[in-house]
């Protein structure tokens, strides 16, 4: 099973390089984050069109989440739980069935700038009621894999300039630790179990020439279940899509299964 995690930064704003990548890519199963459009909204013809299967959990202008699947999702749930006040569309999960059932987790983690302050307060919130949610969801012993935009840098060597985010809500320490948490309930940070060292990165600013300099910071991660990591056979980060016509400031990282 192939499974990519991509920020789009808007589906109607880059509707065709989205579908130019689904055909050229072809993931089983693709979580997308920032899609930026109500559920009423979202342009489900051509996503479907293309075989897969489609639900969203959107929010106007913001946010907004989505998984594609060539096969059948059950038992879909959408928002983040521990919050009934929460209206920010952020949190969408749903069982995947191939050769083995796989419950997959797409989440588009808070920002938290600027911090501190309330909207910090709210990122390190969320943090703890998805850290609540992984470990009910690892009480079950099933294969779990939590993917998205975590708006994390988890260690100085996820930033092509780590000073430059060294006040940032994406690396403060208190940040980095509720990451750690979260690792340490016994998850498996994908990449990083395939790929050491600096210079890998998946988001890069439109502004100032952050990518011809490959100026990145890496921020979009997969935490595997023991039971996930264990059919893991690869994870990459897809580079080359960044080049593109109109792109999103993210590029997909890519998941390997044997599930």
């Amino acid at each position: 099973m192939q499974i990519a995690t991509f920020n789009i930064n808007g589906v109607k704003a880059r509707l065709q390089t989205v579908l130019d990548w689904l055909d050229a890519a072809a993931p089983d199963v693709a979580l997308l984050q920032e899609i930026k459009s109500v559920d009423e909204a979202f342009p489900r013809a051509p996503f479907e069109d293309r075989g897969y299967n489609l639900e969203t959990h959107g929010q106007k202008g913001f946010n907004g989440v989505a998984i594609l699947s060539k096969y059948p999702l059950e038992d879909v749930r959408r928002g983040l739980p521990g919050d009934d006040e929460d209206s920010q569309a952020r949190w969408i999960e749903a069982t995947v069935i191939d050769k083995r059932a796989v419950r997959l987790c797409g989440l588009y983690l808070p920002n938290g700038n600027p911090a501190p302050g309330p909207k910090y307060d709210y990122k390190l919130a969320w943090m703890a009621r998805l850290e609540a949610r992984a470990r009910e969801l690892l009480a079950t012993e099933e294969p779990l894999v939590l993917a998205g935009d975590y708006n994390v840098i988890p260690q100085d060597e996820d930033a092509a300039r780590p000073e430059a985010w060294a006040r940032d809500a994406l690396a403060l320490p208190e940040t980095r630790a509720a990451f750690r948490r979260l690792l340490n309930l016994g998850f498996t940070e994908a990449f990083r179990a395939r790929e050491q060292g600096p210079g890998h990165y998946s988001f890069w600013d439109y502004q100032a020439g952050a990518w011809n300099r490959n100026d990145g910071i890496r921020i979009d991660h997969m935490l595997l279940s023991p039971q996930a990591a264990d059919l893991m056979t690869g994870c990459r980060i897809e580079t080359e899509l960044r080049a593109g016509e109109k792109p999103s400031d993210h590029v997909p990282v890519w998941l390997s299964l044997d599930a």
